[in-house]
């Protein structure tokens, strides 16, 4: 059940439209784009987030993402449908999401996603893992569900 509409509000409007601007920021980043959408396919399913979830797997479908790849990203770990540098990021993003479970991103982790990013991948893939669990944490806070969201409807208010 939905408790509120934060973009309803003053606050809430104005701060999603720059968090909608850091978005889009990252998503002309040099981090590929098929990434960034697992990446926040895992760290939504993680954190339990229906709202999304919904809007994450549509854009991905809407980028070309096969129904597999999308199907398997829970489990990843046990396909062969992820290349080295999609698994890379993927385990750094459930280790990032899941903070209080453990003491943080391994070095392993860590040295593995170095093996396939570079310096700016890294810079965009730590701020978007930390973006999307942002966004996780708020919809869910508010209870908002997921189901009615359109690929793409949030692209114009990006670029306010």
């Amino acid at each position: 059940m939905t408790r509120m509409n934060p973009m309803d509000t003053e606050i809430g409007g104005k701060f999603a439209k720059r968090f909608a601007g850091v978005s889009t920021l990252l998503d002309r980043s040099p981090l590929p784009r098929e990434i960034q959408e697992l990446v926040k396919i895992r760290a939504s399913q993680i954190n339990g987030c229906g709202f999304c979830l919904d809007m994450h797997t549509k854009d991905a479908v809407a980028a070309g993402e096969t129904p597999v790849r999308l199907a398997l990203v829970a489990a990843w770990r046990e396909t062969t449908v992820y290349t080295d540098a999609e698994r890379a990021a993927l385990a750094l993003t459930e280790e990032a999401t899941r903070l209080a479970d453990s003491t943080g991103v391994s070095d392993d982790t860590w040295a593995h996603a170095r093996k396939h990013f570079d310096d700016e991948q890294l810079a965009a893939l730590v701020c978007l893992v930390g973006l999307i669990n942002a966004a996780n944490r708020m919809n869910v806070i508010v209870g908002m569900p997921g189901g009615s969201y359109k690929a793409g409807m949030f692209a114009e208010f990006a670029e306010q």
